[in-house]
């Protein structure tokens, strides 16, 4: 594979072929750790490194998986990856694993990380797999810093807990409540689609004349 092939799948999921703002992907945790930046953070750097990571070792035994267990064994690989990052995060960083709760758990259920492993890494050699699982991990970094840096600098009026507008600006509980995420990355797809037209779905079935534009000189008879 080129260098330009690589530069593309490390590329293209930051904007693109975004697994949240495109695949819709991923929006759970969107939802529930969004509300702080320092949570949001460690929580990227924990999916980025388990789909990364997973597509790696995923391709790296691809030829030795026979297809009726591969699911199986890829949830093997992914659970195991999971079970590390949640182990590190609380022997280090206790009061953020607190936080994240059950969220880094979930990650072996996040679509992404499934995705990848059965879509791409199954298919691919192990370092253009590993490159892939880095870019959709940065993409979903992307979008997730993006929901916090919003909810957070206008919800709370601060940033990784610092206040920002001072004790003048009220809390604004709208931003602070999990479906405000929803609204963002609404935005978030409409802005990129609104720049890249080719993000843009075909109607699937054409309307018909009468339901865009009615004949209002048309007369019926009242039986």
């Amino acid at each position: 594979m080129a260098l330009k092939q690589y530069k593309e799948v490390l590329i293209n999921p930051l904007v693109k072929e975004n697994p949240i703002t495109l695949q819709i992907l991923g929006i759970c945790s969107a939802l529930a750790v969004t509300s702080n930046l320092n949570v949001t953070l460690i929580m990227c750097v924990a999916l980025t490194s388990v789909v990364s990571l997973s597509n790696l070792f995923i391709s790296i035994i691809r030829n030795y998986i026979p297809s009726s267990v591969r699911i199986i064994v890829q949830m093997t690989i992914i659970a195991t990856l999971v079970i590390l990052v949640d182990e590190l995060l609380k022997a280090y960083d206790y009061e953020t694993s607190k936080k994240l709760s059950v969220f880094v758990g979930l990650i072996i259920t996040n679509c992404i990380v499934m995705g990848r492993a059965e879509a791409f890494a199954m298919k691919e050699k192990p370092f253009v797999s590993f490159l892939d699982g880095l870019g959709n991990g940065i993409g979903y970094s992307v979008i997730l810093i993006g929901v916090a840096f919003i909810r957070e600098l206008f919800g709370n009026g601060s940033l990784f807990g610092i206040p920002i507008f001072g004790d003048w600006y009220p809390t604004n509980n709208l931003l602070l409540l999990p479906p405000s995420s929803f609204i963002i990355i609404g935005l978030f797809i409409w802005l990129i689609r609104g720049y890249n037209n080719d993000q843009i779905e075909e109607d699937e079935f054409d309307l018909s004349k009468h339901s865009v534009s009615p004949n209002l000189e048309k007369r019926e008879l009242n039986v």
